[in-house]
């Protein structure tokens, strides 16, 4: 019911859903580009259209209190951002622990434009041994998904021009605020 709640939704505005989630589902999604605060309530009724769950990352204060049971409801994984916290370790530990795992990570880690993503979604995959899907908004096709997974190579040149020719004409709500495609490490 939820499945066909979210996609005759969709429908009505004028969106389209494409592509299936992983099999098995256990992946590390890139959520892009990522400008609006409504990239999540795509993000969550593609969730429910394909029929998965689909997780994401966020400060363990999002999880104390009235926000906590809503946090979880909706997916999250709580994360201790300190600099003595390794991110990387605990979401590749997360994948460890379940047969089940699709995460979400908006490699810009904001809606304002960077001029770097951040490498984290690329190390926690890597790390995790899980393949990274390349799950968008298009708000200028009205299209909404997840497009093909790949397991990290190790090449992050070559990843990441695979990642740079999917999203190219990838439009978000706000195109002015999309994050330039490349990592630090690229240089």
């Amino acid at each position: 019911m939820r499945a066909w709640l979210a996609n005759h939704f969709l429908k009505l505005l004028g969106w389209q859903v494409v592509g299936q989630p992983p099999e098995p589902p256990k992946a590390v999604i890139i959520a892009a580009p990522h400008t609006s605060n409504w990239d999540f309530m795509f993000l969550y009724l593609v969730s429910s259209v394909m029929g998965v769950r689909i997780h994401w990352m966020g400060k363990e204060e999002l999880f104390k209190g009235p926000l906590g049971p809503i946090s979880r409801t909706l997916g999250g994984i709580p994360v201790k951002r300190s600099r003595s916290s390794n991110m990387v370790q605990q979401m590749a530990q997360a994948f460890a622990e379940k047969d089940e795992l699709l995460l979400a990570v908006p490699p810009a880690a904001t809606r304002r434009k960077t001029e770097y993503w951040k490498s984290g979604f690329y190390y926690i995959a890597k790390e995790a041994g899980a393949p990274i899907t390349l799950g968008f908004v298009d708000y200028g096709k009205k299209r909404t998904g997840l497009g093909p997974s790949f397991i990290p190579s190790g090449d992050i040149k070559a990843d990441m021009d695979f990642i740079r020719s999917f999203y190219a004409d990838i439009q978000g709500k706000f195109p002015d605020n999309k994050s330039v495609i490349r990592l630090k490490s690229e240089q």
